[in-house]
């Protein structure tokens, strides 16, 4: 989330460029990166296999494609505030979705704890002007981001952090990809300066290859309700990178914020863990249960006659 939060100046130096193009690039990047990585580390990648296509092409399409086309879009109808105060609301929603995803109830103390980083948050990212459009675009960036989590839990357990990060990638490459070629043309890549070839190098290293397996490895080891809690470290890293750089010194409401995170991050994370989901938690039966069949036929017993022995024929 540090990284997240500090490639907010990065990807300022995209704005001009190419979104598709420079999204595939940056994508395909972090694919070589991981793959390299898995190797380097002899940690398996293996091959999906049934609905784990689905669950992978879904945290692929909305937590990469469909959340940078929602960003992007929603900047031309909302400040960049609007969209950081939607997804800010990540925490509560994790909260209480992904208990229910992992078939346990949400727990109280993390959806009160996530409520706290949100308001923390908005305080930190601030408000901003927009219209019904923007809205419609901030709450496509919510749902999005929410995905990028939850549809990846029923795949950790088998594939791990590395798995589900290679392969939400590549696919994610490959979409982004057919999207730049049919609306930017295969020319579009030859366009991207030196500034933002190396804005889309950092992305990839940083936001994606190291923050991915990062992350999925947050959800396996703490569940996705408590690690929810931790988006609240975005707006914070964002505040602090644009002080460093100069670019905006922070308020009162600001710093008021960043210690409101703080208590919302200490009340979260210092509750119990909860039990982590196996693979068999997400399990599909493809074949019918098999129905118990009749009970065994009782024989009825003779009547007793009233001197205590059965009547003779």
């Amino acid at each position: 989330m540090v990284f997240v939060g500090g490639s907010v100046g990065v990807s300022q130096r995209l704005t001009t460029a190419p979104l598709f193009t420079a999204q595939a690039i940056r994508y395909a990047a972090a694919a070589l990166l991981l793959l390299g990585w898995a190797r380097a580390t002899h940690t398996p990648i293996r091959r999906p296999r049934g609905r784990e296509w689905l669950w992978l092409a879904g945290v692929a399409g909305s937590g990469l494609v469909l959340f940078n086309v929602a960003v992007v879009r929603g900047d031309a109808h909302a400040e960049p505030a609007v969209i950081a105060v939607a997804v800010a609301c990540v925490p509560v929603l994790l909260g209480v979705l992904g208990p229910l995803l992992e078939r346990r109830r949400p727990r109280g103390a993390v959806v009160l704890a996530g409520l706290i980083v949100t308001a923390g948050a908005v305080l930190v990212a601030g408000t901003g002007h927009t219209d019904g459009t923007g809205i419609a675009w901030a709450v496509l960036a919510l749902g999005c981001e929410t995905g990028f989590t939850l549809l990846a839990v029923p795949v950790l357990p088998r594939h791990g952090a590395s798995g589900v990060s290679v392969h939400s990638v590549w696919i994610g490459t490959v979409m982004f990809a057919v999207l730049a070629l049919a609306t930017e043309g295969p020319r579009a890549a030859s366009g991207l300066t030196r500034t933002e070839l190396r804005a889309d190098g950092y992305l990839a290293v940083f936001v994606t290859a190291a923050a991915f397996v990062l992350w999925y490895s947050a959800v396996a080891a703490l569940g996705s309700d408590r690690v929810g809690l931790l988006a609240g470290v975005a707006p914070v890293s964002a505040a602090i990178t644009g002080m460093l750089l100069g670019i905006r010194t922070p308020g009162p409401a600001v710093w008021a914020g960043i210690a409101v995170v703080a208590l919302g991050l200490a009340a979260g994370l210092s509750a119990r863990p909860a039990a982590r989901p196996s693979a068999a938690t997400f399990a599909i039966r493809l074949r019918p249960r098999r129905r118990p069949g009749p009970p065994a036929p009782v024989r009825p017993r003779p009547p007793v006659s009233a001197a205590g022995s059965p009547p003779r024929g």
